[in-house]
């Protein structure tokens, strides 16, 4: 590798959900008096980014859900205010302003194109932002920390091959491209919702009973254990029999396209639980740092 090639100095899987950017007193209260543990989860992988020193965030967002592409967020600059159309009561509101990277982005795409892929920028700073990426710049303090921040979305006709090579495609990109990269899958395992008028099984809502199915948290902790040994060659083994089926956020896009970045079935990097295991309205949630 030459001297100057650009590399991914970390992963991460992190959950975004929308009840983590309501207050403190209210997470509290749905916690029966506990706050989530995302929460300071968030605080381990902003030491864990610091520490890498990354000169730009790729954030695979598992709610920008796009067909025929997966589309690349390549303007120089994001700035607006943020209102979710799923839960504007209390998501909205949100300010961001934060720097894109356009290079990268095109060289997404042309390392996409060389190897017949899909990956297409978009490069209209008007683009609309999905909570997945602005929970994720806010939480982690992305803006404060000026780092440039390019958004991949999830493309929603493809089979999960499609995705690997996607990462694929982002790996070669990133290493002509001389700078450090950390990739953030941000969305949930297992991602199936409680019903509108569900009763707890935990008083603590946040608690890991109160996913929507046992066979969920089962599914889900067991991927956690093999992310744990490094082991995604028999995650994906395992993936139409069991991940799809339950099926994990955005058909797993996500993490998907992070591991395809990071080497595929060949990936080895060893996941560092950063947070409890969590349910959100029946989803299964976890930050889960990688060291490459």
């Amino acid at each position: 590798m030459s001297p100057n090639a650009g590399k991914i100095v970390g992963g991460a899987l992190v959950s975004h959900h929308p009840g983590l950017m309501q207050c403190e007193e209210f997470r509290r209260l749905m916690g029966a008096g506990e706050d989530s543990d995302l929460i300071p989860g968030y605080a381990r992988l902003r030491a864990k980014i610091t520490a890498a020193k990354p000169d730009v965030v790729i954030i695979f967002d598992s709610h920008w859900f796009t067909t025929g592409y997966h589309l690349v967020d390549g303007a120089a600059r994001y700035e607006g205010t943020y209102i979710s159309e799923e839960m504007p009561w209390y998501l909205h509101g949100v300010p961001y302003a934060y720097r894109g990277h356009p290079a990268l982005a095109l060289a997404i795409e042309e390392a996409s194109r060389a190897r017949g892929g899909y990956n297409r920028v978009i490069q209209n700073p008007a683009l609309g932002k999905q909570y997945a990426t602005i929970n994720l710049v806010k939480q982690l303090r992305l803006e404060l920390a000026d780092v440039p921040v390019v958004t991949v979305s999830s493309c929603q006709n493809c089979d999960w091959p499609h995705f690997l090579k996607s990462g694929e495609a982002i790996a070669e990109a990133v290493r002509s491209s001389g700078l450090r990269v950390v990739l953030l899958a941000s969305g949930a395992l297992s991602h199936k919702f409680n019903a509108i008028d569900w009763k707890p099984n935990h008083p603590r809502i946040f608690h890991e009973s109160n996913v929507s199915r046992p066979e969920n948290i089962a599914s889900d902790k067991a991927a956690i254990e093999l992310f744990k040994q490094g082991r995604h060659d028999t995650v994906l083994e395992r993936w139409d029999e069991d991940y799809r089926k339950k099926p994990w956020e955005a058909f797993g896009a996500h993490y998907l396209q992070m591991l395809g970045a990071m080497g595929g079935k060949e990936c080895r990097a060893k996941g560092e639980a950063l947070s409890a295991y969590e349910n959100a309205r029946g989803t299964g949630n976890i930050h889960m740092w990688f060291e490459p």
